[in-house]
Order: structure tokens, then C-alpha cells, then sequence
């Protein structure tokens, strides 16, 4: 009998897992013990992993459908099987924790999702007992009407399987600044932490620095205390200096100067900064960020549009923020969203040589703002991902907006890299002709949103010319037939294969049914009458 090194065992294992295939890797555990430790490696490596997240649209669109022609009690049979194999999972984690299972999965994992877990316990408190059978049971934290002391029991949970992850290399949880504190000491493989308050880091940062060694990523969503500039500026000073390479924040806070030059202190390192910002004194500081020239990412946000005005604030502070963006050579996603001074810093930086983006998004005040920068955007030719939402100006005149309009045409008609098109600007001004220009520009499109109260049939034959194309919402097409749709529909060819087409048009209610079995037999795609682009795509 002929056996295969461990080494290629191994590859074959870990590409089954880049795949997502996990059927394959189960049989490769079931198959003999050769191959089971190295399977079973690769497949608690994450656990609970969402397979439709990886498989992308065609999964989404599967999931659609069912639950479209699916009824309320097999859509719940469905959900309970689910929640039962998740229950199951999760059992089995915790058991080879304690030491009761044949193998201890524990120890292969490296992505660890403790608030997956809080979900499971609290959306179906029906299920708690059961899965607090047996060893489970002193786990068991419940209060009267069946309600789980989530934190509690998380908690105690954590402790167990913490001690099991020698190989831990992600932490998404809500413990207290005690709780992680012992939990630091355990994972000394640990690279990132997600926690909902960003609280629970305070104190903690010379223990990262001392048993971490190799920890890069941090993530929260609140601070959830009283002096956030303070805590965050603590906790990132006592960090190896320039060793974080991403930090995420994802509601509001006051950021002041204190946080903005601790973050300065991994200037090197930091390649991926999301923020979003509170109050009036937060926008001149951007300039501290001037140190942090390695981004690759970089998404801001104010809390009001009104608020954060650099030029306005003076021009000083303007031409140093604007300095900083132009030395961030590797940047390539760029994000803002209801920052006043946005289009202007965007204007200066986007006809830079050395500034090769990929996704750009802005959110935010539209004409007269940003003129100059629909013109730069021409510059940006290595881009891949474009969303645009811009509010219309109190006191725009049509015709100024019309002539926004073709300049902002001209200026994706160069695009020509473009797979990802979310147009929500100056709708009231898009013509049939704009859509034509930009259908016969942009040939590599695969997800196109756009809507224009101008818009006609004429719109929807452009769009059909698009090869690559796999999903499109068309809002503003009101007086668009069922035969129209229909006709687009046969125009598609294998390149659209499993295409998601949206269109707001009230006179297609009564037809849907008829245009989605059609698409589904062309290409099979789905047709829906509302916004469902927006909820499932592929962000760059």
C-alpha cells in the first residue's frame, strides 16, 4: 500500500479548507487516522464558519428563493435544523474543552467567536436546557422566564475553552477588563480582538506587549466608558510601538489628540484605520495622523456633515491633512461618509500618481461641493469599487445639476476597471443617454446600482450589453413593461449566469412572478421588485 507524505496530506487538507469544502474535510476525518488529526485541524480551525459567506451570490440568491416560495413551518423546520447543527458544534468545542470528547478539537482552533455563541443561547431560549445537558449542565445560568445570564455564562464558558486554544489566533468577545486580562496570558498566538465595548482592552495593553507578541488587530463597536480618548490612547502607548496594523471603531466617539497621536505611534505598521468621529474638535486634528503613511485602508466618518470643516476650520490644517493623504502611497480603499471636507481633501489627492485606489466610497453633501472632485475621479483609472450617495444641495439649479451630471459621466466612462457600481448621486439629471455611456465604458461591470427619475426602456437595453454582469437594481423605471423585462432577460448570456435583477416600478408587481421564473430558466437568476441589491453584495 502506497502512503502519501504528511507534508502533502497536509496541502491537500488546507486547500480543502481555503475551498470551504467541508464535506470533503469531514470525510477525510472519518477516513482513517492517518488523515484525521490533520482534517480535523484544518476543520475546527474556525468553527461555525457561514458557508454562504464564502460561496457568495449563488448561495444568497438560493436563499432568497427558498425563503420566498418556502411556507412558515418548513421555513422554521429549516431554522431548527440549523440551530440544532450550531448547538452541536458549540457542545462539542466546549466538551473536548473538558477533556470528553475522542479528539480535542479545542486545540485546532484559531478563530474563536464567543459572541456567535451569545447569539445561539439568547435568539432561541428554547433550546438552552437541551443544550445544557449532561457536562454542560454547570454552565447553566438560568433566571426565571427562561432567561440566559448571558455574560455570566459566556464567561464561564471562555474560561474552559481558553485554556484549550494553544493555537488561537482570533478573539471576538465580550468579557470584562479582568476576564481578558487572565485570558491574555493563555493565547500567546493571539493576532486580533473583536469586543463590542472597547472598554474591556483598558489595562490591558502591556499584557498584549508581554504575551502577544504577535497581536495586530483590534475592533469594537463602543467604548462603553467614560474617558475614551484617555482609555484608547493608554492602551495603544503600551503596545510594542508600531506593531498594530489595523484598528476599527464603528460607532461615534470624541476623538481628540491624545488618541490620534497614540495612534501616530504605529504610523509604520498601521495599514487599516475606520473610525468614526463626534464632535466639532475632531476634524482639524486629522493632521496627527500624519505619521500613519502605510495605509491600505482608510474609512472616516462624522457623526454630522456640518460639523467637520478643515478648509473652513483654517487652511492650514487642510493643506497638512491633504500632505498626509498624498505620502499614504499603498493606499487603496478610501472611504468617507458625511465628513463636510471629504470631496475637497478626495480633489487634491485623487490626481496623485502614486495614489492607485481600487474602492472608493463617499457619503455625503453633494453640488457645489463636488465638482472638482467628479473631475479628479477621471485620475483613478486602477479603480474597482465605486459607491456614491450625495444629497442634493439646498438651492441646486436643474441645469447646474445637468452639467454635473455629464461631468461625473465622463468621469466614470474611464473607469474602465470597474466591477462594482453604486451610483445614488444627482438621480433627478441621469439620463438614458448616461447609462448608455457608461454601459459601453465600463465593460467589466458584474454589479451595477443605480436610479434616475429619467430613466426609460432605453436604460435597461444598454444595460443587457453587459457580459459580466451577475446583479442590477434599476430604481426610477415607473413606466418600464413586463414584455421590456422580459425582452432584457433574453438578451443575457452565460456571463450573467445567476443574475439578481431589482427594479422599482409598481406596474411589475402583478408580473413578478412570471419575470423571475423567466431569469430563473435563462440564466438562474432571481427578479425582485424592491431593494435587495444593497443587502447581499460583495464589498471590496
Amino acid at each position: 500500500m502506497v502512503y502519501l507524505p504528511h507534508e502533502i496530506l497536509s496541502m491537500i487538507c488546507t486547500q480543502l479548507w481555503y475551498q470551504r469544502d467541508f464535506n470533503t474535510l469531514f470525510d477525510c476525518a472519518c477516513s482513517g487516522k492517518q488523515l484525521a488529526t490533520i482534517a480535523l485541524t484544518n476543520l475546527y480551525r474556525i468553527p461555525g464558519v457561514d458557508v454562504n459567506t464564502i460561496n457568495g451570490f449563488d448561495a444568497y440568491l438560493k436563499d432568497i428563493r427558498t425563503d420566498r416560495a418556502t411556507d412558515r413551518a418548513t421555513k422554521l423546520a429549516h431554522e431548527e435544523r440549523i440551530s440544532k447543527k450550531r448547538a452541536g458544534l458549540w457542545r462539542t468545542i466546549i466538551l473536548s474543552s473538558l477533556g470528553k470528547t475522542s479528539y480535542p478539537y479545542s486545540q485546532y482552533i484559531q478563530t474563536l467567536d464567543l459572541e456567535d455563541l451569545k447569539r445561539m443561547l439568547t435568539d432561541s431560549h428554547s433550546g438552552i436546557r437541551d443544550f445544557f445537558q449532561g457536562e454542560l449542565a454547570q454552565f447553566n445560568e438560568l433566571h426565571a422566564y427562561v432567561r440566559l445570564n448571558d455574560v455570566d455564562t459566556i464567561t464561564r464558558i471562555g474560561e474552559v475553552i481558553t485554556k484549550q486554544t494553544p493555537l488561537l489566533k482570533e478573539l471576538s468577545a465580550d468579557v470584562c477588563s479582568e476576564t481578558l486580562s487572565r485570558w491574555i496570558l493563555r493565547l500567546p498566538r493571539l493576532i486580533y480582538l473583536k469586543t463590542p465595548y472597547g472598554v474591556n482592552i483598558e489595562d490591558n495593553g502591556n499584557l498584549m506587549r508581554l504575551h502577544c507578541h504577535s497581536f495586530k488587530g483590534l475592533s469594537f463597536y463602543r467604548w462603553g466608558g467614560s474617558n475614551f480618548d484617555h482609555g484608547v490612547a493608554a492602551f495603544l502607548n503600551e503596545l510594542r510601538p508600531q506593531s498594530l496594523e489595523s484598528f476599527k471603531m464603528y460607532e461615534y466617539q470624541s476623538f481628540r489628540p491624545q488618541s490620534f497621536q497614540a495612534l501616530s505611534c504605529h504610523g509604520e505598521s498601521l495599514t487599516e484605520l475606520k473610525f468614526k468621529m463626534l464632535t466639532t474638535r475632531t476634524g482639524p486634528k486629522l493632521s496627527l495622523l500624519k505619521d500613519c503613511t502605510n495605509l491600505v485602508s482608510l474609512s472616516v466618518a462624522a457623526n454630522e456633515p456640518t460639523t467637520i470643516d478643515l478648509e473652513g476650520s483654517g487652511k492650514g490644517e487642510f493643506l497638512e491633512t491633504v500632505a498626509w493623504l498624498k505620502r499614504c502611497k499603498k493606499l487603496r480603499t478610501l472611504g468617507f461618509t458625511r465628513f463636510f471636507s471629504a470631496p475637497a481633501l478626495m480633489a487634491a489627492i485623487l490626481s496623485e500618481n502614486n495614489i492607485c485606489l481600487t474602492s472608493l466610497s463617499y457619503e455625503g453633501e453633494g453640488l457645489p461641493h463636488t465638482k472638482d472632485f467628479h473631475k479628479a475621479l477621471a485620475s483613478q483609472t486602477s479603480l474597482k469599487y465605486l459607491f456614491l450617495r450625495e444629497e442634493k444641495f439646498e438651492g441646486e439649479y436643474d441645469q447646474a445639476g445637468q452639467d454635473e451630471a455629464d461631468i461625473l459621466v465622463e468621469s466614470m466612462s474611464k473607469l474602465t476597471n470597474l466591477t462594482d457600481l453604486r451610483l445614488r448621486s444627482l438621480s433627478s439629471h441621469l439620463t438614458d443617454q448616461h447609462i448608455m455611456r457608461l454601459a459601453n465604458s465600463l465593460p467589466k461591470l458584474e454589479v451595477w446600482s443605480t436610479n434616475g427619475t429619467r430613466l426609460t426602456n432605453a436604460s435597461l437595453n444598454a444595460v443587457a450589453s453587459l457580459r459580466s454582469l451577475r446583479a442590477v437594481e434599476l430604481g426610477g423605471l415607473a413606466n418600464c413593461s413586463a414584455d421590456e423585462v422580459l425582452d432584457f432577460i433574453e438578451k443575457l448570456g452565460p456571463g450573467n449566469k445567476s443574475m439578481l435583477l431589482s427594479m422599482e416600478s409598481d406596474s411589475l408587481y402583478d408580473k413578478m412572478e412570471l419575470i423571475d421564473e423567466k431569469i430563473k430558466e435563462k440564466v438562474g437568476g432571481m427578479f425582485d421588485c424592491a431593494h435587495v441589491i444593497s443587502m447581499c453584495l460583495i464589498d471590496s
